[in-house]
């Protein structure tokens, strides 16, 4: 195995699954490689799910976007508070990184990194090599084998090795198989054959020795024709010697339609010394969502929790996404959505306290402050030089109407409001205020109003953190 080769870190053995040693009351210290960077304060029943997470030697993460953790410190907060490990949505994806040959942009990708070493969270980098989010120059083109081996070879160099020693698993090939366990046309297998998955671990290996290669697709969560194609991939790369560490199982699921056999597919990839994870968990369900579908939801969590848990091999989930509000399910998968922890409002939803459980915690999780008499959310849709453009939007909840409102809030850094819309805007100083139309005076309690404005800056455009409604401090979001 490589991991000689390479010194990967790791411990002996240990006899027994996590779960069934946890169901005993076992404590288990964290394993090196799978804890996070910094000793955490032993866990009690209300610990975020991080802290349980490192005591069973486990790491629990979360897909994140820079986008939403420089706009939303709601996201933000919660992120660091609740997972040890994350994963960049889209920012190290090729059409990111690499927009034309040998133009590279780190500008997200850095700022993800330098959000996940500030908060101690291990590193999954995704992905290098994938048929989708290609920029057009590397899709469109036909290449001569040794042109696209060049090309593969720069482009894994330059993402890998600016990370090197920083990442501690990368998805090195993503989706490589169609759903009957066939090869997936793109222009690296239609160029290079099936080798390129070879030749993509082996130039990863160069490019950062420290980082675990891992392969990772969706639908192989159970043993079926996609999953066996891995498993035998696996096997091939493993007897020839290629760096190979880990499988990825994406775990995009239905609410109350999971795989059976799940657990035994894990294990069986862990016979072969590989690591397994599942890496981008979301449990989709048919909208509305009542309060039986997220029982279910949270029954469905329980039980790919378990799954991993029981599998000394199988080192991490990862929930694809913070909360409900930002999921990519409602754009993909018409009618569904509410796939992850939290809500739209950031409200922790039964199958949070599912994962809470699992990892041993009470259920209850650390507990939120309680709602004020006003929530806001404040985002910067567009930012320019000197000029952005936002949205704000309030929801009322008190058990009465309000038949006029005044929003107000401060600028922190002198910014200005230019224009603004569905409510009349004044500002003094650093103070703003805000009154409503005459067509949307009256809000319901638990009716939102939303607004919007364009402002100018000189400097850094930070966000306001107090707002007030009629007079009373409002939790911001």
């Amino acid at each position: 195995m490589r991991a000689e080769r390479r010194g990967r870190r790791g411990t002996a053995p240990r006899p027994g699954g996590r779960l069934a040693r946890r169901l005993l009351g076992a404590a288990l210290a964290a394993v090196a490689g799978a804890a996070v960077l910094a000793p955490a304060p032993a866990a009690n029943a209300d610990s975020p799910l991080r802290v349980h997470a490192a005591e069973q030697g486990f790491e629990i993460g979360a897909a994140l976007a820079v986008n939403h953790l420089n706009n939303d410190s709601q996201y933000r907060a919660i992120a660091a508070r609740e997972f040890n490990a994350a994963t960049p949505e889209n920012e190290m994806k090729w059409d990111t990184t690499e927009p034309s040959r040998g133009n590279f942009q780190f500008g997200q990708a850095d700022q993800f990194m330098d959000f996940a070493q500030a908060n101690n969270m291990k590193v999954r980098g995704h992905t290098l090599v994938w048929h989708s989010q290609l920029p057009s120059w590397v899709s469109d083109r036909s290449w001569s084998q040794a042109e696209l081996r060049t090309v593969m070879n720069d482009h894994i160099d330059a993402v890998a090795g600016r990370y090197r020693g920083e990442i501690a698993y990368w998805d090195v090939a993503n989706e490589i198989f169609l759903e009957d366990g066939s090869w997936r046309p793109s222009v690296f297998y239609n160029t290079l054959g099936s080798g390129f998955v070879a030749d993509a671990l082996r130039m990863t290996a160069e490019a950062d020795p420290n980082a675990e290669l891992w392969l990772n697709d969706y639908n192989i969560e159970g043993i079926n024709a996609k999953s066996n194609a891995y498993y035998e991939l696996a096997q091939d790369l493993l007897a020839q010697g290629v760096p190979l560490d880990g499988i990825g199982i994406q775990g995009h699921l239905i609410n109350g339609q999971l795989p059976s056999g799940i657990q035994q597919n894990i294990q069986r990839f862990a016979d072969l010394g590989l690591k397994v994870a599942i890496t981008e968990l979301d449990v989709r369900i048919q909208m509305p969502a009542d309060q039986s579908e997220l029982q279910q939801q949270a029954r469905d969590y329980t039980t790919v929790m378990n799954a991993c848990l029981a599998v000394d091999g199988c080192v991490a989930v990862t929930v694809w996404g913070v909360s409900d509000q930002y999921s990519w399910v409602p754009d993909v998968f018409q009618g569904y959505g509410a796939p992850l922890l939290y809500n739209s409002s950031y409200q922790a939803k039964p199958a949070y306290d599912a994962v809470h459980t699992a990892l041993g915690g009470d259920g209850g999780g650390p507990t939120d402050p309680p709602p004020g008499p006003c929530a806001v959310t404040y985002n910067v849709a567009n930012q320019w030089n000197s000029g952005f453009t936002a949205s704000v939007s309030f929801t009322n909840n008190g058990t009465s109407p309000l038949n006029a409102w005044e929003l107000e809030f401060d600028f922190p850094n002198g910014q200005r409001v230019t224009s603004g819309w569905s409510g009349q805007w004044t500002q003094s100083g650093s103070t703003v205020t805000v009154s409503n139309a005459a067509w949307n005076g009256t809000v319901a309690a638990g009716g939102t109003v939303s607004l919007g404005f364009n402002g100018s800056h000189t400097g850094t455009n930070n966000e306001p953190t107090s707002f007030s409604l009629n007079g009373q401090e409002c939790s911001v979001s």
